[in-house]
């Protein structure tokens, strides 16, 4: 009895865990149509008009979700050797986030839109279509960004800084009565107006007012450029990092510098020793 619960658990873990067989695949694929299928109604359920017509109906739905999802948890912990390490990782936690609100929802009604974040459980079709490989490009692009942090970090702070200043040279200068009720309300003027978003809800109107506003916007257009080069600027150095990784010379025309996957020689088309 013992040897046959062993190898249930075990062909559950297959198919549950393992995306390299047909059964793991298949279930994968189920998994990703169902929590669309369960994002789409939650999406649906908002609008009113559907809400009012087919109530029941998605209220069904959502609790045929989460019985369902409840249970694939349940069976993911039952199956593995050591569940504390599925429960504290990365997709354990977010399959517990996904089922949590439609039983919070019986305490606080309304709770139950949260189940939206099944939409992150999506990320498993990285296992399914053996996009793995590009995790590489992806921890270049982190790289870029761990290394400019300071860097964007300083520009953050100096963009608040005159975002402060903008602000309260509103206040003082248009004042209450053309909307400018307050500083904070000036500083939120001076955040929409410099991302050159400009809702209109709040618009200067004196002469210098709009002199000022005017330079407010010039600057929006300049400084979003600024981030952009930092980040373009670590992600060459990071690329150029990635070449210089792969030492291999191809062994007829003797060209280095390949790129990490690269298996034949881009100048005269030889085929590359295997990367160390």
């Amino acid at each position: 009895m013992r040897k046959r619960l062993e190898n249930w658990r075990h062909t559950l873990y297959q198919i549950i865990y393992q995306a390299n067989t047909p059964a793991g695949k298949g279930f994968d694929i189920m998994l990703i149509i169902l929590i669309l299928a369960s994002v789409l109604t939650i999406m649906l359920d908002s609008v009113a008009e559907i809400h009012q017509q087919y109530r029941d109906e998605l209220y069904a739905a959502e609790w045929l979700f989460t019985i369902l999802f409840t249970l694939e948890y349940g069976l993911r912990i039952f199956c593995i050797h050591k569940p504390i390490k599925y429960i504290g990782s990365f997709y354990g936690i977010i399959d517990l986030l996904s089922i949590i609100p439609s039983y919070l929802s019986l305490l606080l009604p309304g709770a139950h839109y949260l189940q939206v974040i099944r939409v992150l459980r999506v990320l498993r079709v990285f296992r399914v279509l053996k996009l793995v490989r590009f995790i590489n490009q992806a921890n270049m692009l982190v790289n870029a960004l761990l290394a400019s942090r300071l860097k964007i970090a300083i520009f953050m702070f100096t963009i608040c800084t005159l975002l402060i200043v903008f602000g309260s040279a509103m206040y003082l200068i248009e004042g209450p009565e053309n909307g400018f009720t307050n500083i904070p309300v000036s500083i939120y003027w001076s955040v929409v107006t410099l991302t050159t978003v400009g809702f209109g809800d709040i618009t200067p109107k004196t002469d210098l007012g709009r002199a000022v506003s005017a330079i407010v916007m010039i600057s929006g257009y300049a400084i979003i450029a600024v981030p952009t080069g930092i980040f373009t600027a670590e992600l060459s150095k990071e690329m150029k990092k990635q070449h210089k990784a792969d030492q291999r010379i191809c062994p007829r025309c003797r060209h280095p510098g390949h790129e990490p996957d690269a298996n034949y020689c881009r100048i005269c088309g030889t085929e590359l020793p295997p990367s160390p």
